[in-house]
């Protein structure tokens, strides 16, 4: 099933333009989004943004989808912000923007996304990237959050996830001196999952993505939650929140499905109840 979602809506004569976001179901469970702005290196424009908030909260909902696939295609993957959108903008439209809402389904989506990353995650991009759960990088990817070279800061993340990716001493070096980092020193900082030949991205990504969505959904989704909320929790409560995620699972029919089929020495058939 392929789809595509497109800003542009008006019935003019000439073509369509070209869809900015293109969503793929290439895999059983899989869902494939994909950034379509090559004329600009896929910077996340408002409309591009608007696109992927309606595309995460659409995939989150579905039950169809059991894992996600972030990317920008073999090229790149997002080389930041659209900076004309915000050259002339003062505070005051910045904050009527509000990007932590439209960045919410994001950063909440109940699905694991595996970001696949070929070439430029700058800035945006970067931030995009660290919203997701897996980061599959290729040789040639370069992360960086540059803005501190046009006057600003990020402002979607940048610097509370990269912190907690990567420690302090890595992220101030990477915020204050805007320089970029190969996938090779991503890798080793602990900022991507692994890295891969660029050819070789989407493929490793889809697969994973498929090894995912066959695994029984309702503890997908309890790994995921607890994962992320016990973060920054402290570690008794994160550990609370792990045995009753755990305790609750074993009210599952794919609970009892998984273990008999290890018992039985067959493959198990989960359906996420």
């Amino acid at each position: 099933m392929n789809s595509h979602i497109d800003s542009h809506s008006d019935s003019h004569s000439e073509a369509p333009a070209a869809p900015e976001l293109t969503i793929e179901r290439p895999r059983e469970g899989v869902a494939l989004l994909c950034l379509n702005r090559p004329q600009a290196t896929n910077a996340l424009s408002l409309e591009l943004q608007a696109l992927l908030s309606g595309a995460f909260r659409a995939l989150g909902a579905d039950p169809e989808v059991r894992a996600i696939v972030l990317t920008g295609g073999p090229a790149v993957f997002a080389a930041g912000g659209d900076i004309k959108s915000m050259a002339g903008a003062g505070p005051i439209e910045i904050i009527a923007r509000h990007t932590e809402r439209v960045w919410a389904p994001i950063a909440e989506c109940p699905k694991p996304v595996i970001a696949a990353v070929c070439g430029y995650a700058y800035g945006g991009g970067n931030e995009l990237a660290m919203h997701c759960d897996i980061i599959v990088a290729g040789e040639g990817a370069r992360f960086a959050q540059p803005e501190i070279r046009i006057g600003i800061m990020p402002g979607i993340g940048g610097t509370q996830r990269l912190v907690r990716a990567v420690g302090k001493f890595h992220a101030m070096r990477l915020l204050l001196t805007g320089q970029p980092v190969s996938a090779r020193d991503a890798f080793q900082m602990g900022l991507v999952s692994s890295v891969v030949p660029d050819e070789q991205v989407l493929a490793e990504a889809l697969a994973m993505a498929a090894t995912i969505a066959a695994m029984p959904p309702l503890a997908v989704q309890q790994i995921k939650e607890v994962v992320l909320a016990g973060m920054d929790a402290p570690l008794e409560v994160a550990l609370m929140l792990e045995r009753k995620a755990n305790q609750i699972l074993f009210a599952s029919r794919d609970q009892k499905e998984g273990m008999a089929a290890f018992v039985e020495k067959r493959s198990p058939l989960f359906e996420g109840r």
